[in-house]
C-alpha cells in the first residue's frame, strides 16, 4: 500500500473524529457517558497528543507546542483524556489540526521504510518504520472513532461514519427499533 493511501485513511479517520463534535454544545462534547470517563472532546485531545508523539517524537521531529497533560507526574493520570473548563473546543480542535500539519510534514519527508524509535515503548520493540507507525496511527484513530460513535449515539442518537456516507444499514428510527428489538429478543432467548 502506498504512503499516499495510508495518509488518506488517516485523514478520513481524523475528519470522522472531529465530525462527532458537530452540532453539539459544550456540555455534550465534554461530558462522560460511561464509567471510564470517555468523552468526545477528550478523545480528540488524546488522539492529537498521541499523534504528535507517534508522527513527531518517534522520528526526531518534536511537536513545537507543549502538551503538559502528557506528563502524568505533574498533570495526573489520563489528563489527556478530558478537557478542562479553561480549554475551549477551538483550542483542542485547533491543536488537532496543527498536529495534522506537523504529522503530514513528517509523512511527506520520509519514505515508508524510514526508521524511527518510539521512546515510550519497551526497548526490544521501540525500533519502528514510518509504515508501522502510520498503520498504528490509523488503528489508534479509528479505535477512538468507534468510541466516539457510541458516545455520540448516547448523546443524541446520531450515528454513522461521515456526513455524506453514514454507512448505516437502516434509514429510520423505526427500522433501528425493530432491529434493536430483534437483537434483544435473541439475547434473552440465548440467556434463558
Amino acid at each position: 500500500m502506498s504512503k499516499s493511501i495510508l495518509r488518506e485513511y488517516l485523514q478520513a479517520a481524523r475528519e470522522s473524529l472531529l465530525w462527532k463534535l458537530e452540532g453539539l454544545g459544550e456540555y455534550d462534547i465534554r461530558r462522560p457517558l460511561v464509567p471510564t470517563g470517555t468523552n468526545l472532546l477528550g478523545l480528540v485531545k488524546h488522539v492529537a497528543s498521541v499523534e504528535a508523539g507517534y508522527l513527531g517524537d518517534t522520528f526526531g521531529r518534536l511537536f513545537p507546542e507543549p502538551l503538559p497533560w502528557m506528563d502524568a507526574a505533574t498533570a495526573g493520570v489520563n489528563a489527556d483524556m478530558w478537557v478542562t473548563a479553561d480549554e475551549s473546543r477551538d483550542d483542542i480542535t485547533g491543536l488537532y489540526r496543527r498536529v495534522w500539519a506537523h504529522s503530514d510534514a513528517t509523512i511527506a519527508m520520509l519514505d515508508l521504510g524510514a526508521p524511527g524509535r518510539v521512546p515510550w515503548w519497551e526497548p526490544e520493540s521501540a525500533d519502528v518504520t514510518l509504515h508501522q507507525i502510520l498503520i498504528r496511527m490509523i488503528s489508534e484513530t479509528d479505535r477512538h472513532c468507534g468510541q466516539a460513535d457510541i458516545i455520540r449515539e448516547l448523546i443524541d442518537g446520531a450515528a454513522g461514519w461521515r456526513p455524506a456516507t453514514d454507512n448505516l444499514a437502516f434509514a429510520t428510527a423505526e427500522e433501528f427499533a425493530v432491529f434493536h428489538d430483534r437483537i434483544e429478543a435473541a439475547a434473552r432467548q440465548a440467556s434463558a
